[in-house]
């Protein structure tokens, strides 16, 4: 309980209340600071090569292992430690990074690697200040503002593209695995890199795959990937997928978290409709015709439903820092990172897609869900 003193401001009366937050506030910059020192560590190698230390070892040692500046080494050391993430032994003055730990900073972790998304804090934290003048003004930040965002972007998805994609994601559509084996016309809209598209193409040669993305840094990237993987049915386009004029020419569009960051995803929905082939007589439940299998976030439109989501306050800061801002830059809609099941499954009918709407989910995923609709 409060109540409010003669100068309008809040007096508390449940102490117990406000030690807890306060408690919660420590917690709060504690983790905030701790999560770029294991950005740090990440882009150092250093988790890297501790993981790889066959015994616990002194600050001289881990800085002349990992070729980096003991000062440094040491002080980081110090966060790792009081942050409960290395062990620290007083008497011998050695550190150790517990196997357990190892298994979600290192980039042997595979899809369980979660150090790499520390990385976004400071590219965050770089238009902090432009975020802060749209409070008061409106307005957004645009794409330019945030130049390491593709390559975070590419590093993050590439794992898991590469342990799930051909195994799993395709999968959660029926038949689309023997569709693909046999060969159809598939275009990945906003492809970055083009990593997903390329894992695709190496896995089924007698299908035909296009990317597309507005970044001319990202399709030279894919392109550079496809030539180095020797492909010889994929290509990419320099292309705004807001301005897609295809006519019935794809069986299969992909979009891995791609449409919620669009200034016009209705126009983009549409655009992806309409260049879909039509769905044949008969052929519906078979999935004849074009498909479109959309990855987005796992998350809902209404807030109330978002409360015990374990990844919320990460999806709302990212919107307002990135998702949401960026598509305001462009007098966009600014649906935002956390535009919903709700909000997805509505714009998709609206566009023209099948009311018969799949959500599917990965298990272990617990940041994507994916949407299978089919052209009618």
């Amino acid at each position: 309980m409060s109540s409010a003193n003669l100068d309008g401001k809040s007096a508390v009366t449940d102490q117990s209340k406000a030690e807890a937050f306060t408690g919660r506030m420590l917690d709060v910059l504690n983790s905030s600071l701790l999560g770029l020192m294991i950005s740090i560590g990440y882009q150092t190698h250093l988790f890297d090569v501790m993981s790889r230390l066959s015994s616990p070892s002194t600050s001289t040692e881990i800085a002349k292992a990992t070729n980096l500046n003991e000062r440094y080494v040491r002080e980081w050391l110090g966060a790792m430690v009081t942050g409960k993430i290395v062990e620290y032994n007083p008497d011998t003055s050695r550190y150790r990074l517990p196997p357990e730990h190892a298994a979600f900073l290192t980039r042997d972790s595979g899809i369980d690697n979660m150090a790499v998304f520390t990385q976004y804090i400071s590219l965050l934290g770089d238009v902090e200040q432009k975020i802060i003048e749209c409070f008061r003004k409106g307005g957004g930040v645009p794409y330019s503002e945030f130049p390491r965002f593709q390559q975070l972007q590419a590093e993050d998805t590439a794992r898991v593209f590469d342990a799930r994609l051909i195994d799993q994601i395709v999968p959660l559509v029926g038949g689309l695995g023997e569709r693909l084996r046999s060969g159809i016309d598939v275009l990945d809209v906003g492809c970055g890199q083009g990593h997903a598209i390329n894992l695709m193409a190496r896995n089924f040669p007698n299908s035909r795959f296009t990317g597309y993305d507005i970044s001319k840094e990202g399709i030279q990237a894919a392109r550079e990937e496809a030539k180095q993987i020797g492909l010889t049915n994929v290509k990419f386009e320099v292309n705004d997928i807001a301005s897609i004029n295809d006519h019935e020419k794809y069986d299969l569009i992909t979009a891995f978290d791609v449409i919620h960051d669009q200034a016009q995803p209705a126009k983009v929905l549409k655009g992806i409709y309409n260049a879909l082939r039509n769905t044949q007589e008969g052929e519906e439940e078979e999935r004849g015709g074009g498909i479109f299998l959309m990855q987005d976030m796992a998350a809902s439109s209404k807030l109330e439903e978002n409360m015990e989501n374990p990844l919320g306050p990460t999806l709302y800061s990212i919107s307002t820092m990135h998702c949401m801002t960026v598509s305001l830059a462009y007098n966009g809609e600014g649906l935002g990172t956390v535009w919903g099941r709700q909000k997805a499954e509505e714009m998709l009918k609206e566009a023209g897609f099948s009311e018969k709407i799949e959500v599917s989910e990965v298990p272990g995923d617990i940041f994507n869900y994916y949407y299978i609709v089919q052209k009618i």
